[in-house]
Order: C-alpha cells, then sequence, then structure tokens
C-alpha cells in the first residue's frame, strides 16, 4: 500500500460488488462504519405490450459504489463484507478516488435525490424518440416547454411535418 492508504485518513475508493447487491454491500459496509454512496438514476421506461409508464430506480454504476474507509484498518473487512466481490486496485493496492470526483457526481443529484443527466438540446438538432408510442421516428428539436420534463419537435413522417409535445427523456440526439 501507498503511504496516503495508511496514515490513518479515510479516502474514497471503489468497491466491485456481486451482481444487483449494490444496496446489500452498501448496507453491510455501513454496519462497520464505513460511509458510502451509492449514486441512482430514475428512468422512465414503457411497458412494450401496453404502452404504460414506470419509473425504475437503478444504479449509475451497476455492480459498483463508492466506499470512504482507511485501506490500512478496514479493507480486509471491507473485502470480506457481504455483497462485496472486490475493492478496485492497481498492482495490489486499492485505487483512491479523489474527493473532487464524489463532489461532481453529488452536484449532480437533484431535488428528488436521483442523478440528473440532460442531453443538452439546442433548437434545429435532429432527434429520434427512442421510446413509447412514437418510437424509432426522427424529427428536429424546436423548443423545451413550460413543463420541464416535455419538449416540441417538428416531427417529419411520410413528406408531412406536424408538431408534437413529448416527454423530454423519450428524444435522443443524433446530429
Amino acid at each position: 500500500m501507498n503511504s496516503e492508504a495508511t496514515n490513518g485518513a479515510a479516502r474514497w475508493y471503489v468497491v466491485h460488488t456481486n451482481a444487483k447487491q449494490e444496496a446489500r454491500a452498501a448496507s453491510n459496509l455501513r454496519a462497520w462504519g464505513v460511509e458510502t454512496f451509492t449514486p441512482k438514476l430514475k428512468e422512465r421506461r414503457y411497458n412494450q405490450y401496453t404502452g404504460v409508464p414506470a419509473f425504475v430506480i437503478k444504479p449509475l454504476f451497476p455492480g459498483y459504489i463508492f466506499a470512504r474507509f482507511e485501506a490500512g484498518t478496514l479493507l480486509h473487512k471491507v473485502c470480506f463484507t457481504r455483497g462485496v466481490r472486490s475493492v478496485i486496485s492497481f498492482g495490489g493496492i486499492p485505487t483512491e478516488v479523489d474527493d473532487q470526483v464524489i463532489s461532481v457526481i453529488r452536484s449532480r443529484i437533484g431535488k428528488v435525490g436521483y442523478i440528473q443527466v440532460d442531453e443538452r438540446l439546442r433548437s434545429g438538432d435532429k432527434v429520434m424518440i427512442n421510446n413509447g408510442p412514437l418510437k424509432s421516428l426522427f424529427g428536429i428539436f424546436e423548443r423545451e416547454t413550460k413543463d420541464a420534463d416535455r419538449v416540441a419537435l417538428l416531427l417529419t413522417a411520410v413528406n408531412y411535418q406536424c408538431r408534437v409535445v413529448i416527454e423530454r427523456e423519450l428524444v435522443k440526439n443524433v446530429g
């Protein structure tokens, strides 16, 4: 281990978890007194048969969490905690994550507790609708609406153009 990892200061590390056990690993690590951070996304998905939307909460980094601990004394306990597969290391030395990286990720957390990953769209951008009843149709981004979750598009289909207003997260910039 490097001298920084053994000087008694807690540092952030990336912990590789067992499949779909991020919450279990985080809970068990907290029982050891280890601070954890598991950034999550809230994503709207549509049922492929009914078209009904539902929200799914998933980890930003599936299979990984961040943990803050003093590697010199807690590394062994962390590695053998239920739900943990390993601590990401290079050359057998746990790889530290800079506090600024954690701060940047935390700064992207919205009011409801989930990471906001907004793709910036500009008027005139060509977009594709990636889900919902208009899936796979192309259009031109026109503007955002007063409702922050919706956008106005000029939809192009078979030599006909019309204006539609749909959920923002259904739109993907294609160039």
